[in-house]
């Protein structure tokens, strides 16, 4: 599909069924409640046949229903739809559904799927790929009480962090798309200190410390997953996950390394990174103030039982949960396919999964961008510090959903004014005749005349 993001809406009908169907739709960067059931900006869904999606029928179709049904427990605990979101809606009836389902293999979910949902291709308008990351929970030793050997603070949220709209108790602080602040003597949010502030002190005399790290990077690496699990000193394991963070953009350290030639693009990794931090104490803390973000923790449990919960308010299942953009809908499955690094530093290994939207991230933005789970620990680890690679995504969505009649209403592109069609003249050749060699070798000329831009080419 061609065009600037200005474009509103590109729509090819669909021909009999989906599966003989060709459609691109770039949906309207400005969309009112109910307008349509694809208020995804800046994005274009192309329908596909469940044979040409490579790698679908070969994957573990079991593993992926038990992820799905995890999220579908939220759905059956809503006796009716509380979203405006025509997907919400149609991916309830579906949970709905899989409650009386029990497939016994991989073939019988598969089949679930297939009854259930349509396959759609889906990237960023104008791009044929989207883009993956991987994350883990990370598990460290820490204290409860400060020492030489453990000095570096997590932090509970601040009483004086606020978010304008926000109503506390009645829902999650918000994670993006809200000023996020405090309020000075006017009641007006003003920014509030940011990684450099409080690394240097900011926050210091409130006793907002839940732990105590040793290693500043650790504390870095904690905040970029959203979770860990802190083994403390006397072997219990505190288990800790994202509350809220302090209103500043997300920047990659990882980026600047590599922006100011500190770390060649492609050695890039969490490993690299801690190793780089490690090597250079005095230049470190600088090099962390660039990612002026910084995340604000929870007690969830004392137990090394089970994974963390997600921003969906679900477990997370290494190797099926993904974190994706908040335009999206929980619990909607993705399938994605990708070359990946997870045998090697080389991404050699093929990926193709289906995968259960059940978390995000305020780094975790466009319609085709994924953050893979990969469970907890140093493997974990390894595998998701490596992972920054382009991958195809397949939507899943709901049956329910009437694509077609979708389309029809609509909006499309403002008319494109008419300029005149292109005139190719083609210039008479003439034979000149035998001449000497200065003159024998003269250009051919070509008069093209104003060129207009056609829909479609």
């Amino acid at each position: 599909m061609t065009g600037q993001k200005a474009m509103r809406v590109r729509l090819c009908a669909f021909l009999g069924t989906i599966a003989a169907a060709a459609l691109w739709l770039a949906v309207p960067l400005r969309a009112e409640p109910g307008d349509e059931p694809f208020k995804l900006a800046d994005t274009q869904l192309e329908p596909a046949k469940w044979a040409d999606v490579a790698g679908w029928a070969a994957d573990d179709h079991l593993a992926a229903f038990a992820a799905y049904q995890t999220s579908c427990q939220l759905f059956r605990n809503v006796k009716r739809p509380r979203d405006d979101r025509p997907v919400y809606n149609a991916l309830w009836e579906v949970c709905r559904r899989a409650g009386a389902v029990r497939p016994v293999d991989k073939e019988a979910a598969r089949r679930f799927f297939e009854d259930n949902f349509r396959p759609v291709q889906i990237a960023r308008l104008g791009e044929a790929q989207g883009f993956l990351t991987g994350y883990y929970e990370p598990i460290v030793e820490g204290s409860r009480f400060p020492n030489p050997e453990f000095h570096v603070p997590l932090y509970r949220r601040p009483p004086d962090l606020v978010a304008a709209g926000y109503n506390p108790g009645s829902e999650a602080f918000p994670n993006k798309g809200a000023l996020i602040g405090r309020r000075n003597e006017k009641n007006e949010i003003v920014p509030y200190p940011d990684r450099a502030g409080i690394e240097g002190g900011a926050l210091d005399g409130q006793k907002l410390e839940i732990c105590w790290l040793r290693d500043p990077f650790e504390a870095l690496a904690i905040q970029i997953q959203g979770s860990a699990r802190v083994i403390l000193e006397d072997g219990t394991p505190l288990r800790l996950n994202y509350d809220s963070h302090n209103g500043h953009p997300y920047s990659s350290v990882g980026r600047v390394l590599i922006e100011r030639n500190l770390v060649p693009r492609e050695e890039m990794s969490m490993q690299r990174i801690r190793d780089w931090m490690a090597a250079n104490p005095d230049e470190a803390p600088k090099v962390r103030a660039t990612n002026r973000s910084y995340v604000f923790f929870r007690i969830t449990g004392l137990s090394n039982e089970g994974e963390p919960v997600g921003a969906q308010g679900v477990p997370l299942v290494p190797g099926r949960s993904i974190a994706v953009d908040k335009i999206h809908v929980y619990g909607t499955p993705f399938f994605i396919d990708a070359s990946l690094p997870i045998e090697s530093a080389k991404p050699t290994t093929p990926f193709r999964r289906l995968m259960i939207a059940q978390d995000t991230g305020s780094a975790i933005v466009g319609p085709a961008r994924a953050d893979l789970y990969w469970g907890a620990g140093d493997d974990a680890a390894r595998i998701a510090g490596r992972i920054r690679h382009a991958g195809r995504f397949v939507m899943l969505l709901p049956r329910e959903l009437d694509m077609t009649e979708a389309g029809k209403h609509m909006p499309l592109p403002a008319p494109k004014p008419n300029i005149p069609e292109v005139e190719v003249k083609q210039s008479k050749v003439k034979q000149v005749g035998k001449r000497d060699d200065e003159t024998r070798g003269r250009t051919l000329r070509r008069q093209v005349g104003p060129v207009r831009w056609r829909p479609g080419l």
